[in-house]
């Protein structure tokens, strides 16, 4: 067989110690009988990116492995130890359900001690943001979470987190990821730990997060009045079962039934396609239970719970699906509605959104007089938001649209645990106003404006995947549409080039982001058409958005109107993609 040179240059070190002689003999096979995997797994580096690790699992430098754990981890601790030189830096380490998990946090937590570092590792499988929360809790410098969040069981990888809990952000990221680089040869990572540095962690810190949780409860008499409400919980065979179910029976409520098929946690996901509760089909198993016993919600998280989907009965028995961006409005709305009764929204509060998320949340933020400040996609960003304006505004609440959710600032990361108890408060509060949750939301629109959302996501993997995505990007940038679904495209916003561009007068303005790989169209009525590569998948994601301004009309049709200018939407833009 012939091979690239430069990808058997990659390859020869693995046939050799310090690679272990399982590792050299898969690398072997894979380079005699499978030269196809054997590319995809050499022809570069898995990449430590601006939050952490993420590939599929396997032997070779495009994957994820110790030796690849290790090299990551190993430019971490120089960072770290450059970062804090004066004292001994500390981090927090937790992992998630999948394959290997445990094992790549123990790879983590050697090269960390071997390095001088102090660790706190988590003595069982956690959901990330009690890692968030343990950064803080116990004053560490780092911390890092093995998870691949939703990505299909192949996955895994890392988060690597900064001192005020958030992921790491500029200058931290390209700092780190310049150490990364930095090393030549995986003789260059410390792997020889140092007992004495680690200490295990446990349910101290659980006791400790719920108290801080439980604090967000806004709803006490409501919870009491209803607290044989039906609900029902799934985690996706994830890390959500280890505290969901717990935090609700702590807040009051009793008639708690969790999906016991998904309930023992397991990385081959062997009850769905995907466990990723964005995708309606994750949540079939809770809803079927949920027909059974006539609950009144289905709550499911991915494997990490950091993320959260609803399915609410309606008033003829049949449960429905609600997006990211309907559950993050009823979250917002619900928040503020009791805080304003209670006297207690903060005079100097903000909300927190990201660009692809929906302005309704916006809308709801200026209905209540507070601001409503956009972030780039991803919670980091949030984070950093907070961050910066600490001593001077207080976060309240906010999300994404990809079912990503914070209730206050004690944990600076996407929160599916204190997600799903505000969401069962706010089930049973809206049940004491006669009212579901799809009420709720109708109530919101009618106030407002009626939004609707989608999302759409093409895999495009590999090398070729790679190349197209680029491609796809390039194109919208130099051959924007005119007009799309009969509207003219007033405004391309190119996050890359942190340009904004009125299409009418020619005008450019400044975008007040860190640069990203994100094109923006607005359209004349104010819907918003949005690409953007995924940066934890192999994927190009695109983002519809749209609302309906006008206060008549029956409001089932105008949803349906909207809904039907998103499938306008989509044909036409997506066609412009190929």
């Amino acid at each position: 067989m012939t091979y690239n040179e430069t990808i058997l240059q990659k390859a020869q070190p693995w046939l050799a110690p310090p690679f272990d002689e399982e590792t050299q003999a898969k690398v072997k096979a894979m380079m005699e009988t499978n030269p196809d995997a054997f590319n995809e797994a050499f022809y570069t580096d898995l990449e430590f990116g601006t939050g952490g690790l993420r590939g599929v699992m396997g032997v070779g430098t495009n994957r994820l492995n110790k030796y690849t754990v290790g090299l990551a981890t190993q430019g971490f601790a120089n960072y770290l130890n450059r970062a804090f030189p004066h004292q001994t830096p500390s981090v927090a380490i937790a992992y998630d359900s999948r394959n290997s998990s445990p094992e790549f946090s123990e790879n983590a937590a050697d090269v960390l001690t071997a390095n001088g570092i102090r660790v706190y590792l988590f003595d069982a499988l956690r959901p990330t943001p009690l890692l968030s929360f343990a950064v803080r809790h116990l004053n560490c410098q780092g911390g890092i979470v093995v998870t691949a969040s939703h990505n299909p069981p192949a996955y895994n990888g890392y988060k690597a987190y900064w001192e005020d809990g958030g992921q790491i952000v500029a200058p931290h990221d390209s700092g780190i990821i310049g150490e990364v680089r930095k090393i030549e040869s995986y003789d260059q990572v410390k792997t020889t730990a140092k007992p004495e540095l680690l200490s295990f962690i446990g349910s101290e810190i659980d006791d400790a997060y719920i108290e801080e949780l439980k604090k967000k409860a806004l709803s006490p008499e409501a919870v009491q009045k209803q607290q044989d409400l039906p609900i029902v919980f799934t985690s996706l065979h994830g890390t959500g079962s280890t505290m969901i179910p717990r935090v609700l029976r702590e807040i009051g409520f009793k008639n708690i039934h969790e999906v016991a098929e998904q309930a023992v946690p397991d990385g081959d996901f062997p009850t769905v396609e995907s466990p990723n509760p964005e995708e309606g089909a994750a949540l079939q198993m809770g809803i079927n239970l949920a027909k059974e016993i006539d609950a009144a919600i289905v709550l499911g998280t991915d494997p990490d719970a950091d993320r959260v989907g609803i399915a609410v009965r309606d008033h003829e028995g049949n449960y429905q699906l609600l997006n990211g961006n309907d559950t993050g409005a009823l979250l917002v709305w619900y928040q503020l509605t009791r805080m304003k009764a209670s006297g207690s929204i903060p005079s100097n509060g903000f909300i927190g959104k990201t660009i692809v998320t929906s302005e309704l949340i916006a809308d709801i933020a200026t209905f209540f007089g507070l601001p409503c400040y956009n972030t780039l996609t991803g919670f980091k960003f949030i984070a950093d938001l907070i961050r910066k304006k600490e001593g001077k505004e207080v976060f309240i609440t906010g999300g994404e649209e990809s079912y990503g959710y914070m209730i206050g600032d004690f944990v600076r990361d996407k929160d599916a645990v204190a997600a799903s108890m505000v969401i069962a408060e706010m089930t049973a509060w809206a049940k004491n106003e006669g009212m579901n949750l799809l009420d709720l939301l109708k109530e919101i629109h009618l106030s407002l404006s009626v939004y609707r959302e989608a999302l759409v996501s093409l895999k495009k993997e590999g090398k070729s995947g790679k190349e197209e995505i680029a491609a796809m990007m390039e194109g919208f940038r130099t051959k924007t549409p005119e007009t799309l679904a009969g509207k003219r495209v007033v405004r391309l916003l190119d996050y890359h080039s942190s340009e904004a561009k009125n299409l009418v007068d020619q005008t450019v303005s400044k975008i007040n982001q860190p640069s990203s790989n994100v094109i923006q169209l607005v359209l004349e009525d104010g819907a918003i058409v949005t690409a953007r590569p995924s940066g934890t998948e192999p994927k190009i994601k695109f983002y519809f958005s749209v609302k309906d301004d006008n206060s008549n009309g029956d409001y089932f049709d105008r949803r349906r109107k909207l809904e039907d200018q998103i499938e306008r939407l989509k044909k036409e833009f997506l066609g412009a993609s190929k």
